[in-house]
């Protein structure tokens, strides 16, 4: 029993790697795609929204059906639409085909991304094998994206665009065979439970709006973000009065939880920000190729496999989930930094090399905020816990990403105006852009220290509401209390 957990694990990470390496792969491959398919520039975007907008818009919701129907259920489920989408994809011969297969990815995505966080923490009640399961996930899906860089590269340059796609459908066939033995059965609530038909509507039409207002790029966008905020501002209000809720505000009510998931969308808008603006810069201005970009991000992911396998448990468990938090915050704050002083003529070895050293402290940031994210899920809200905690995920990438992006195009394209070079007018947009990531970086340590303050154990414990499972609601409490002792006799 005790190995199969460990192998479950493995079958968890091998999905959550299969969903990280499909994103970063296709950044890639994405000029070939434009020319093939004959994709304009508005098309093009939509290979990479339309999967945003289903993928983050169903994450939530897809939690609590795990909750519902049974965690296990819903993984399967979304791992046969996602190698389904996959193929779909890769046949494609035309962008309508491309496009509405990536849809289907996401949404596939989202059903499989959502509950695999509730399935961990319900297989590692203890708080040191939970830390140490923590950074094995985290670690597919940090390390995972540079290492998408670099295959994406590879499959596209000797074989073509179509098997970025493709790859998806033996990974995806053997999750789906491991998964079925070695995951847990669990029945889940039944829909009677928390059965919100008006909510589950509100809350995904709301996400789904709130995501287009912020990849758009029409003068239409602060329209459509207030009819997203009316839309998720009624979802609220109907969980607090609906008597089978979708999402318990119970959830909410712990700090550490809440305040994890407001973090997470400063660090991670920062951090997703991070890796798609260099890869432009090394492309862009260094004239890097595809599979050269890739290799040259290489050293991050294996810094950060290094310490998010290695040590990031262990400190973990000795220091506590906050303290490991800010100070990996702290190594990306200065990796960040270092890209300020970006010049047009950067040597790897002196100019970027470090920066990849630096994002170490993602091997830091990810199973601490992870922990903290999770840190009061209940046995019968996991599912949800871990589909809020993968939304705000998704709404950091999405934001971070639109809004560094765009300030480092304004800033580029004045330049061009006032008649700058190409390469030099590149390079100061990103500098600003690495500048406005740094202070993301540091609002967030500011807030790790304020909102994450180590608390007593009674105030870590779960909320007084009644759990259908006693003990396992206590290993969950006793988790998160472990962690703020630590995190105490640390500070």
């Amino acid at each position: 029993m005790r190995q199969n957990r460990w192998l479950a694990l493995a079958v968890l990470a091998t999905g959550m790697l299969m969903v990280i390496l499909d994103g970063s792969i296709v950044t890639v491959a994405m000029p070939v795609m434009q020319r093939d398919l004959g994709l304009t520039p508005e098309g093009l975007t939509w290979v990479i929204n339309a999967y945003l907008i289903a993928f983050g818009s169903l994450l939530l919701l897809a939690g609590r059906l795990g909750d519902l129907l049974g965690r296990k259920r819903v993984l399967l489920a979304g791992t046969a639409v996602f190698v389904a989408a996959s193929v779909l994809a890769g046949l494609a011969t035309s962008p309508e085909m491309l496009i509405a297969a990536r849809f289907l990815q996401g949404v596939g995505s989202a059903m499989a991304s959502a509950v695999s966080l509730g399935i961990l923490v319900t297989l590692f009640p203890e708080q040191r094998e939970r830390a140490r399961a923590i950074g094995v996930f985290s670690f597919t899906g940090a390390a995972g994206a540079s290492l998408g860089q670099v295959l994406g590269g590879v499959l596209t340059d000797a074989l073509s665009w179509h098997w970025i796609f493709l790859i998806n459908v033996p990974i995806g066939v053997a999750t789906l065979a491991l998964a079925v033995p070695y995951l847990p059965n669990d029945r889940g609530l039944a829909l009677r439970a928390g059965a919100d038909a008006l909510g589950a509507l509100l809350v995904t039409a709301g996400l789904m709006t709130g995501i287009y207002a912020v990849v758009q790029t029409s003068g239409s966008r602060l329209l459509t973000a207030g009819a997203a905020a009316v839309l998720l501002a009624a979802f609220v209000l109907r969980q607090a009065r609906a008597r089978t809720p979708l999402m318990p505000l119970r959830v909410l009510r712990s700090r550490q939880v809440a305040g994890a998931n407001a973090l997470q969308i400063l660090m991670i808008g920062a951090m997703f920000s991070f890796q798609i603006l260099i890869a432009l810069y090394m492309q862009r201005v260094l004239q890097y190729s595809a599979l050269q970009t890739g290799l040259a991000m290489l050293p991050a992911a294996l810094t950060i496999a290094a310490v998010s396998l290695g040590v990031s448990a262990r400190l973990i468990h000795r220091y506590g989930e906050r303290t490991i938090l800010i100070a990996g915050l702290a190594l990306l704050t200065a990796a960040l930094g270092w890209l300020t002083r970006l010049p047009v003529d950067a040597r790897y070895a002196t100019d970027l090399l470090p920066v990849m050293l630096l994002i170490a402290g993602g091997g830091l940031v990810l199973p601490a905020i992870t922990g903290l994210g999770m840190s009061g899920a209940r046995p019968d809200d996991a599912g949800l816990a871990s589909g809020l905690f993968n939304t705000t995920q998704q709404l950091g990438m999405a934001i971070g990403v639109a809004a560094l992006s765009t300030v480092a195009a304004s800033r580029t394209d004045a330049h061009l105006h006032a008649g700058a070079a190409e390469a030099a007018a590149l390079t100061d947009g990103y500098r600003l852009a690495f500048t406005i990531g740094t202070l993301l970086l540091a609002a967030s340590i500011a807030g790790a220290a304020l909102l994450l303050r180590p608390t007593s154990t009674a105030s870590t414990a779960a909320p007084s509401e009644p759990s259908t499972d006693t003990s396992a609601t206590s290993a969950g409490s006793a988790t998160s209390a472990t962690s703020a002792g630590s995190a105490t006799s640390a500070t």
